[in-house]
């Protein structure tokens, strides 16, 4: 109870507060005017119609199209307004033009390496013509002279990353969707002031609204004190606009330009089973050391540049610099990154090319399964073909609603062959992609419309490395423990339950 009145007085209550108001106050200047009703009707009806038309005729994926026409259709006073407010592409175009500058010179400084390209298409051409797909839409290379460990739970993570932040000595970089005060940030940040005590630049970048319940707002100014240089991006501001989809989902930590982190742990206390939340925490990270671990630099430094309006010599953060000896080379590694900005949806399109030329399997786990029709077409085409297509997802949701989505699209996948699995002991937040023991992604992008079109993201696409193996030995494991779904359970559902299934289905792009 102490802490729902916390919330609901202080500065969250006061952001929805204003909101509320926001709200209240479109609602009365439209009731204002109900003695202009047949011409604010009639304004609005053609305004709605504009606004439908814009969307048939736009880029957008064509689920989500629909998700907004059928809303401004069946409320067309306020549907044309609402879309404006949240739909429309005015502050995205807006909020690419302020990056593209930075966009730009991230381009510059991660170049392919043309002897690695080479090495990869005379090993396979088809994995060539896959990783040539993220250096030509990504801006992100591949590498050789790296190493990647794999990392199966968050425990594993939490102690890995506390070794290595130890060992810092030139500069540590992290940007996280959420950190939350407890054991597992607690821990870390006694070693970052530490370490800013020492000389070491320690930087970190949270995301506004994924910290909004675990952060006081004065905490950028509270690390600054600390000795630790901390920035918000796109901070919640209570105003109704689009700009509020567009999240940092990212989780990155630098070190020393030599070893990168990623994968789906945040830095809070579920993550590493410290708490029960969702019944037990199943996540997983990936660590790379070596010459790919630049583009994860130069991801977060093009990140911190827009948020503090600097431009630094991003020369000055070179790896050989701390690190003079060459480093050893395990297959081949691209990290990469998506933007919501740009109209090339990467995330999906990786995906997408590892499902269309698998041979022998795919297997997939994943924290929310909400797909659009070319995802759900390819993994039922990869299946009918022979391949053996599996997908894990959570037996306990975080969100109720959108665990509901993710079982709705259970039936046509079950259907057309794909075998599915809920994580009986909890809560699966891992975003793995394994496929014929040779490739592998691990990173931040989930199966929904947020991470695929809405958030910025990150992930890191292997060939023929080690921890490839082991991320297909972890995941058979995890299938062990995992429930499979029939189609007979499926069809024993109520029938009302299939309807409301059948409804957030289609407003799944907006969730």
């Amino acid at each position: 109870m102490k802490k729902v009145l916390r919330i609901l007085l202080g500065p969250i209550g006061f952001t929805g507060l204003l909101i509320a108001l926001q709200a209240l106050t479109l609602i009365v200047v439209i009731a204002w005017f109900q003695q202009y009703f047949v011409y604010f009707y009639a304004f609005c009806i053609i305004l709605s119609s504009i606004v439908v038309m814009t969307i048939v005729n736009n880029r957008l994926n064509p689920a989500y199209k629909i998700a907004w026409i059928i809303p401004i259709m069946a409320l067309p006073i306020f549907g044309g307004l609402f879309y404006l407010l949240f739909g429309s592409e005015h502050l995205r175009k807006q909020f690419l033009s302020e990056m593209q500058p930075i966009l730009k010179k991230m381009n510059w400084h991660l170049q392919q390496d043309e002897q690695v390209f080479k090495t990869l298409e005379q090993t396979d051409l088809r994995a060539a013509n896959q990783s040539a797909y993220m250096s030509n839409y990504a801006m992100c290379p591949v590498y050789q002279q790296t190493t990647s460990e794999y990392l199966s739970i968050g425990e594993e993570k939490f102690e890995r990353l506390i070794k290595e932040l130890k060992e810092a000595k030139h500069y540590i970089f992290l940007e996280y969707f959420i950190i939350e005060e407890g054991v597992m940030w607690n821990t870390i940040l006694d070693i970052l002031k530490e370490k800013a005590a020492a000389g070491v630049d320690v930087r970190v970048i949270y995301d506004g609204f994924g910290c909004l319940f675990t952060l006081p707002t004065d905490y950028p100014q509270q690390l600054e004190k600390m000795g630790i240089k901390c920035c918000i991006f796109n901070p919640f501001v209570p105003l109704l606009t689009i700009r509020m989809n567009n999240r940092d989902h990212r989780k990155i930590c630098v070190i020393d330009g030599h070893t990168a982190f990623t994968g789906g742990i945040n830095l809070a206390d579920e993550y590493i089973n410290a708490i029960d939340k969702h019944g037990h925490w199943k996540d997983n990270a990936i660590v790379i050391k070596g010459d790919a671990v630049w583009s994860f630099t130069i991801m977060f430094l093009t990140m911190w540049g827009y948020i503090r309006k600097v431009n630094e010599d991003f020369e000055n953060f070179k790896p050989h610099l701390y690190h003079p000896a060459p480093f050893q080379t395990d297959g081949f590694v691209q990290p990469y990154t998506d933007s919501p900005l740009d109209r090339e949806t990467v995330g999906a399109n990786v995906y997408l090319n590892l499902i269309n030329n698998a041979k022998s399997y795919v297997y997939i786990a994943t924290p929310y399964l909400i797909l659009d029709h070319e995802m759900t077409m390819a993994l039922s085409q990869a299946a009918k073909r022979n391949v053996d297509v599996k997908i894990i997802t959570p037996h306990h949701g975080d969100k109720w609603y959108v665990h509901s989505v993710t079982r709705a699209n259970y039936s046509e996948l079950i259907d057309n062959g794909v075998k599915i699995y809920e994580y009986e002991p909890g809560f699966i937040h891992a975003k793995n992609f394994i496929v014929d023991d040779e490739y592998a992604v691990i990173g931040t992008i989930n199966l929904d419309y947020r991470s695929l079109y809405l958030h910025y993201e990150c992930a890191t696409w292997l060939y023929k490395t080690t921890s490839v193996l082991d991320i297909r030995d972890d995941y058979l494991k995890t299938l062990a423990v995992s429930i499979p779904v029939s189609a007979r359970g499926l069809e024993k559902m109520p029938w009302y339950i299939k309807i409301i299934y059948a409804f957030l289905r289609i407003f799944a792009p907006l969730m």
